[in-house]
């Protein structure tokens, strides 16, 4: 993490106050929540609507942190404790990070897309692990305040940052990117997430592809080379690019020629080397995220032919195709950190092809974010259940409710159950349970369906 004299510091962000007096003092690490103050932290309150951080700062210094920031236009300072005016608190945040990646001597992994970028994340730095050493991007860190408190948070010996980079509108990927500099990146795919904010698939291409605008001269861009949209885009980019492509087709640098599922994972080949790689990850899609992230780790020269120790090692996020067990041990497939259509397809896809359950059970919630057809979206999703590889669907939300609409049809009324009410679900869902059931629970993360997991287990 972070660690400099006051005196760099306030230079970093410009401050606005002499600070001599305090200018030796040395911050090791930051933090903009009070309740999370280590030894030596340099607390950044931030001005909200209806709290102000502001107010922290003394109680923060008194639990160790060495100093502050603070905000200009908020009164009353105490200019007798260790404090850095800034003009404002969040960009001073922005441009310390901007400035601290600028002295490192780290290489960069930046990663965004619709679906599968946490997972690729994963995948990524547990590759680049078995040779360097790496951190990356954790939990949602992915936005303009997560990112920069992950670069300010590596440390000065880390080799390769693996960085996940978010967005809900225009500009924010390029304005990550250029925080980042990135030596290579990789775009998972394009799929129907913020439709919302940006209106057309094509609209998302070209949010994600702004992730090129902080690449370095020469960099490596890894693309799922199924997607049209990418794929029109990126040859049309006029900057220096090194372009590598992953997909299901013979077309890609990268494709799966054999392909095995397992209850716990799966195992394939590639076109380029004759080796079976073994991943414990649910999900025949997730091959391509893993794909994605194998080319990644060839260009920082690790060799196919040692993958698979990476790939069993890997460590994925929460609720990220997390297969965990019940009660009455039933296994539970928990995916319900988010949603898309894309992402709902192929977690359904999975849990029909899986074998060796006398019942399998959906429970789907609302996908949000998806604009002015998302009623449509959900009724295709329903419409498109097989009804000889899934038993039960149980939907949870309004938007559910139209997934269940379109089931009713696929499955027929008496495998289906719609609900607003969680706990009415859970208490309905638990008479359907026994210890040969695989249960897939999946919607957006404002529906909160972990909580259905968490009732499944609890004893």
């Amino acid at each position: 993490m972070i660690k400099r004299s006051l005196k760099q510091i306030s230079k970093m962000v410009s401050a606005t106050n002499d600070i001599t007096p305090f200018e030796d003092l040395i911050i090791e690490g930051v933090t903009i929540d009070s309740r999370k103050i280590k030894s030596g932290n340099l607390f950044i309150p931030f001005k909200g609507e209806y709290s102000d951080g502001h107010k922290y700062v003394e109680e923060s210094i008194r639990k160790g942190a060495s100093a502050a920031l603070w905000q200009k236009d908020v009164p009353n300072p105490p200019t007798h404790l260790p404090i850095v005016m800034v003009e404002d608190c969040l960009v001073a945040l922005q441009e310390l990070a901007r400035q601290y990646r600028k002295e490192l001597p780290v290489r960069v992994v930046g990663i965004t897309g619709s679906n599968g970028k946490t997972t690729t994340k994963d995948m990524t730095a547990g590759l680049l692990s078995t040779q360097y050493k790496v951190q990356k991007t954790e939990g949602n860190y992915n936005n303009h305040i997560g990112l920069p408190l992950t670069v300010l948070g590596l440390n000065e010996d880390t080799e390769i940052a693996v960085l996940e980079m978010g967005m809900s509108g225009r500009g924010e990927i390029e304005f990550l990117t250029k925080l980042a500099c990135p030596d290579a990146v990789v775009i998972t795919n394009i799929g129907e997430s913020h439709l919302l904010d940006l209106g057309s698939r094509e609209g998302i291409a070209e949010a994600k592809l702004e992730i090129l605008q902080g690449l370095r001269d020469g960099g490596l861009a890894v693309l799922h080379g199924d997607e049209p949209l990418l794929m029109e885009r990126i040859h049309q980019y006029q900057g220096n690019v090194n372009i590598q492509t992953f997909g299901r087709n013979e077309t890609n640098d990268l494709y799966p020629t054999e392909i095995t599922q397992f209850k716990q994972g799966n195992s394939f080949k590639i076109n380029n080397v004759d080796i079976i790689f073994e991943l414990p990850v649910l999900g025949t899609h997730n091959i391509l995220n893993a794909l994605a992230s194998m080319l990644i780790a060839n260009y920082f020269s690790i060799p196919f032919e040692k993958m698979n120790a990476g790939l069993a090692s890997i460590k994925l996020t929460n609720m990220r195709m997390e297969l965990v067990e019940g009660q009455h041990g039933e296994k539970i497939i928990n995916d319900a950190y988010n949603a898309s259509p894309t992402s709902m397809m192929a977690a359904i896809e999975l849990v029909s092809n899986l074998q060796g359950y006398k019942r399998k059970i959906l429970v789907l919630g609302d996908m949000l974010e998806l604009g002015p057809q998302e009623a449509q979206y959900h009724q295709q999703i329903g419409e498109g259940l097989s009804a000889d590889k899934l038993d039960y669907l149980f939907t949870f939300g309004a938007l559910g409710e139209e997934i269940a609409k379109g089931a009713r049809n696929a499955l027929g009324g008496q495998r289906v159950f719609a609900f607003t009410d969680k706990t009415e679900l859970i208490q309905k869902l638990k008479t359907f349970i026994d210890e040969q059931t695989l249960v897939l629970v999946k919607a957006s993360r404002g529906m909160r369906l972990e909580e259905v997991v968490s009732a499944l287990q609890k004893k």
